[in-house]
């Protein structure tokens, strides 16, 4: 299974610059979209079920055989218009699809989760901290929320790949001028103990194990 994941800072923008033809030709059978600052009702067909006929009425987390080379969307979006939002774009029908299933976090569209099989992946919008960690608390809180649903797949015996914009630079290789950064959000203490705890619990980060 090929998986792909991105940020794209705005679904309907990216639209415009051949969002759509791109996934078409990626050939991957995953894609995780973080920030699509869009709910449903704001896409047109072509971003709901790239390469298929689709109405304009295709619901939330709708469950719809695709064409071999077509892809349906599943979206979680924020309460409040433009902002967050997180999406999956298969060409395998999903088993399930949900969120956290925490509504804090699910009134920001901060998580879509589909499985297959034996496999949970998630599409995951963290928190940005923001100025002087002024959101530290919130995120702090989706990072153990996320932890914790991880365990609950891996409990099933399932296993998980958790894509997406984690807001955190991890270690010093990950930024060009660590120390100047070191009171900035997303490189504060706390997020990177958070990851530190996250991947000596049994997770691995893939880009550190691929490229050191």
């Amino acid at each position: 299974m090929t998986i792909i994941s991105w940020n794209v800072n705005g679904i309907r923008a990216v639209e415009k610059k051949g969002f759509v033809d791109w996934l078409l030709k990626s050939d991957a059978d995953v894609v995780c979209i973080q920030e699509t600052k869009a709910s449903p009702d704001q896409l047109t067909p072509a971003l709901l079920n790239p390469g298929e006929d689709a109405d304009d009425d295709t619901p939330l987390f709708a469950q719809s055989d695709s064409p071999d080379n077509a892809y349906h969307g599943y979206f979680s979006s924020a309460q409040k218009k433009g902002y967050s939002g997180t999406a999956i774009y298969t060409r395998i029908k999903p088993d399930f699809v949900e969120t956290m299933g925490v509504k804090e976090f699910d009134d920001e569209g901060r998580t879509t989760i589909a499985g297959f099989g034996k496999l949970a992946v998630i599409s995951a919008y963290f928190p940005n901290s923001q100025g002087e960690g002024l959101r530290l608390p919130y995120k702090l809180d989706y990072c153990k929320a996320i932890f914790e649903k991880c365990n609950e797949y891996v409990s099933k015996g399932m296993d998980i790949v958790l894509c997406g914009d984690y807001n955190i630079a991890h270690k010093p290789i990950d930024l060009s001028h660590p120390k100047a950064n070191e009171h900035n959000a997303g490189y504060l203490p706390e997020e990177r103990a958070w990851m530190d705890f996250f991947t000596s619990n049994g997770y691995t980060d893939t880009f550190r194990h691929f490229c050191q």
